[in-house]
């Protein structure tokens, strides 16, 4: 299987998995929001953030901008859209401060013109979101700019990802497999049922790397660590996780994301495991042979 060098990671093979801290839209416009983010993701371990770039006029209709929508910021879905979306100069914003704490960060595109937009701050790689996997123009238009792509694979059947990957080529790409279903729960009912946690079927992973032989990761929905933890145990070269400063803020994705302390705590398994698995060789360590001499009667 080949390898994918992002930045200073490199994905596949027995490599440590990239964790990326998904910010995404829940910094609800605040610049101040997204450097605590930032911030509580480089503390906790995360080796890059990511956010989302929408033209807001290109990929939403007049019609769907006008729409009623109470919201903070007006009542239009064109107000919530727009006040959603940072400046150039709050990315560039951004960009300095990812750089003066050497943490990576890029974005996933949904237009051409964010394309564009984010060319200018050079970043490491491009997220395709899963939205977008159809979008072969689009696809085409990121890969133009020569970069790795993170391929997400969310309410995608395996024929439409065959396609991506045929249009998309499989040098510098990594595909997460994902489930678009957010979750607020991660913890089986009184009952005992799942509340849908088997629709995120990490066994999808297997089958991905059997069909393309490249990196496979998971990016995840659900509120919870679990999923994402054994991901890497079942081999994801990468794992990306949705952030909040708090579940209660307003705004679509923060009750399905996690705070920080669960940040923390992923990014130590994960740090933890990559110790525990070790090389698979049987022998005798030093630190036993006391104990050996200890407990042995022959």
């Amino acid at each position: 299987m080949e390898e994918v060098r992002i930045g200073n990671m490199l994905l596949g093979g027995e490599n440590h998995p990239m964790v990326i801290a998904e910010i995404g839209i829940n910094h609800n416009g605040n610049i101040q929001t997204a450097k605590d983010l930032i911030k509580i993701s480089f503390d906790a371990g995360a080796h890059a953030v990511k956010f989302q770039k929408r033209t807001v006029d290109v990929v939403y209709t007049a019609e769907e901008l006008a729409k009623p929508r109470e919201n903070p910021f007006g009542t239009t879905n064109g107000d919530l859209k727009r006040a959603l979306e940072f400046s150039f100069e709050e990315y560039a914003e951004i960009d300095k401060y990812c750089k003066e704490l050497g943490i990576m960060w890029f974005a996933s595109c949904w237009d051409e013109d964010s394309v564009d937009f984010m060319e200018k701050f050079n970043p490491v790689c491009y997220k395709i979101a899963s939205a977008s996997l159809t979008d072969d123009e689009l696809l085409k238009y990121h890969r133009k700019t020569r970069r790795p792509i993170i391929l997400s694979t969310g309410m995608s059947t395996m024929e439409q990802i065959s396609h991506a990957v045929e249009v998309l080529g499989r040098e510098n790409l990594v595909i997460m497999h994902c489930t678009s279903v957010y979750k607020t729960s991660d913890t089986l009912n009184k009952d005992g049922d799942d509340e849908g946690l088997a629709s995120i079927n990490l066994r999808c992973m297997n089958t991905l790397k059997e069909k393309f032989s490249i990196p496979v990761g998971f990016s995840s929905h659900d509120a919870g660590i679990i999923p994402s933890y054994a991901s890497v145990v079942m081999g994801a070269c990468a794992v990306e996780k949705h952030i909040t400063l708090n579940k209660a803020m307003w705004g679509s994705d923060q009750a399905s994301s996690i705070e920080p302390r669960d940040l923390i705590n992923l990014c130590r398994m994960i740090r933890e495991f990559q110790l525990v698995k070790g090389d698979g060789v049987k022998k005798v360590y030093d630190e036993e042979i006391p104990v050996m001499k200890k407990l042995r009667r022959k």
